[in-house]
């Protein structure tokens, strides 16, 4: 995120307005609701959790236990356990 001087890319109208109720402070302005990337969508974090997911969902349906897939992927069993339920 880049810092931009209001000066530069606001209406003198609205710098005015904006100066009434936050002079000299930052501000951040979001990106409407429409335009805003799903968590994990830019970095790829989601695509990789969701390789990882199938990848632990077949090594299961392959014979691999719990245990096994909790020394693999570093996971509690719980966590294993969730995502072979929710991969049905």
């Amino acid at each position: 995120m880049n810092y931009r001087n209001g000066r530069d890319v606001l209406p003198p109208r609205l710098l005015k307005e904006l100066q009434k109720h936050i002079s000299g402070e930052l501000i951040y302005i979001p990106k409407p609701t429409d335009q805003r990337a799903s968590w994990g969508e830019v970095s790829g974090t989601r695509k990789l959790l969701a390789e990882r997911n199938k990848e632990i969902t077949l090594f299961f349906a392959n014979g691999w236990s719990i245990v096994d897939l909790e020394k693999k992927y570093h996971l509690s069993s719980e966590s294993i356990r969730k995502i072979i339920v929710k991969a049905r």
